[in-house]
């Protein structure tokens, strides 16, 4: 009955909001600027009518240039938040980075009312691209080791927020258009919903050792990090101190404890390697085609309004949502096991959505026929494509840390992240190639 009564709770589920909200907006700026593809585009005019034909100007495969420039950031820089974290603190790296996000996104908003020539307006939006991103990154890396502290239950409010970052987006852009506006000012609002939503993550940062004043959440901080004995954030010490003073004794001598000894970051690697490829090939075949292959396919009836929502619903949403379903059904499906031979069996499979996207209603379109050139062939396939991903991610991520001893288990994560990132890094690289072969 006692061990009931101390039980931790969430009163209100505020934690559980808050770490949420976190994981909506560290997946925003990647969102926006992704489905805002047909404005950029639009703003790339790289086309003209000559002779009843379209020629092409100059093509500057913005798609394959954002998605690598938002993904090589990732890469480098979670590598560089694992050595900076010790040296700057949690604060300074994910208050100042929503900061800086914030910026670039009022940045963005302004720049759509500025005039400028096309190679200059590609120049600036690329560069935006690399900074904003840059900063995401840190602000991801370190959310995930601060959520990686907490139960499992908060790492899948974390996750499901990252899942509905597109979600959000997505619908954003829908809106947008059925306002109705005149295209520069659909922009100008849709890229305002971003520095609104960054603001809002910003401040639920900074609110949240108040927030959890009332609630018995810091106790399970304290049970939580006596029973791994891991290194005390900033932000939970707060929060616990803040909260309980009388438990700065307790966290002091559990401090003093002796901490096991953990494995060689190749002793964790070597029994988590079938995870990390697996999440490594899942990102690769993922960021190939999406959406530097995919948001250049057209709809097969280009009369009426249909036309302006295509991209937007097909593409973006259709892939959003079954992306966060397939993430959601892993918290009551875990089908392959992680031992099973089938596990990455079934991640390899994958392989054959790359050219179903290919052969769809892609334009302008040089070597490939159209193989599937109706809206709902397309939207079938990129429901599949989006769900499948989704799942294999969640249970590669999941698995990992449970293929080593609890006391390698935040190596095992660490890796892993390095491992989502270059898989990332891969598909987006790999996307050129695949974009010139269509």
């Amino acid at each position: 009955m006692k061990g009931q009564a101390d039980a931790p709770r969430d009163r209100g589920g505020l934690v559980g909001i808050i770490f949420f909200i976190l994981g909506l907006g560290t997946l925003l700026p990647w969102n926006f600027f992704m489905t805002a593809s047909m404005y950029f585009q639009g703003r790339l005019n790289t086309t003209e009518w000559s002779d009843g034909e379209v020629v092409v100007r100059k093509e500057y495969y913005f798609n394959n240039w954002m998605t690598l420039l938002s993904q090589l950031p990732l890469l480098l820089f979670t590598l560089l938040n694992s050595i900076l974290y010790q040296r700057i603190s949690e604060a300074v790296r994910i208050a100042g980075s929503f900061v800086a996000i914030l910026f670039f996104f009022v940045f963005t908003a302004i720049l759509v009312k500025v005039d400028m020539g096309m190679d200059r307006f590609f120049s600036v939006t690329m560069a935006t691209i690399w900074f904003i991103n840059s900063f995401g990154a840190v602000v991801q890396g370190s959310l995930f080791g601060l959520v990686g502290q907490m139960p499992p239950k908060y790492s899948g409010f974390f996750m499901s927020g990252q899942g509905l970052a597109g979600t959000f987006a997505a619908l954003a852009m829908i809106f947008a258009i059925a306002s109705e506006a005149d295209s520069e000012t659909a922009a100008l609002g849709y890229f305002i919903t971003p520095c609104i939503g960054t603001l809002v993550t910003l401040l639920s940062y900074v609110l949240l050792p108040r927030l959890v004043s009332g609630t018995t959440f810091p106790r399970m901080l304290c049970s939580l990090t006596r029973g791994t004995r891991k290194p005390w954030s900033s932000l939970e010490t707060n929060m616990v101190l803040a909260v309980e003073p009388t438990k700065q004794a307790t966290v002091t001598l559990d401090e003093g404890r002796a901490e096991p000894k953990k494995a060689s970051v190749m002793e964790v690697f070597k029994k988590i390697w079938v995870m990390a490829f697996c999440v490594t090939f899942v990102f690769t075949v993922t960021l190939s085609v999406f959406p530097a292959v995919a948001a250049d396919v057209r709809t097969y009836s280009p009369e009426g309004t249909w036309e302006r929502y295509f991209l937007s619903v097909c593409c973006f949403l259709v892939f959003n949502v079954n992306d966060w379903l397939g993430r959601t059904v892993t918290t009551w499906v875990h089908w392959p096991r992680k031992d099973s031979v089938v596990f990455p069996v079934l991640v390899g499979c994958r392989v054959v959505f790359v050219p179903l996207i290919m052969l769809c209603n892609v334009q302008i379109r040089v070597l490939l026929p159209v193989y599937f050139p109706h809206d709902a062939a397309f939207a079938v396939i990129m429901a599949l494509f989006a769900f499948s991903s989704g799942y294999f991610v969640c249970l590669s991520m999941t698995y990992a840390p449970q293929m080593v001893a609890a006391k390698d288990a935040e190596t095992a994560g660490a890796l892993m992240t390095f491992f989502l990132a270059l898989g990332l890094s891969c598909g987006a690289a790999l996307s050129f190639a695949l974009r010139v072969l269509v």
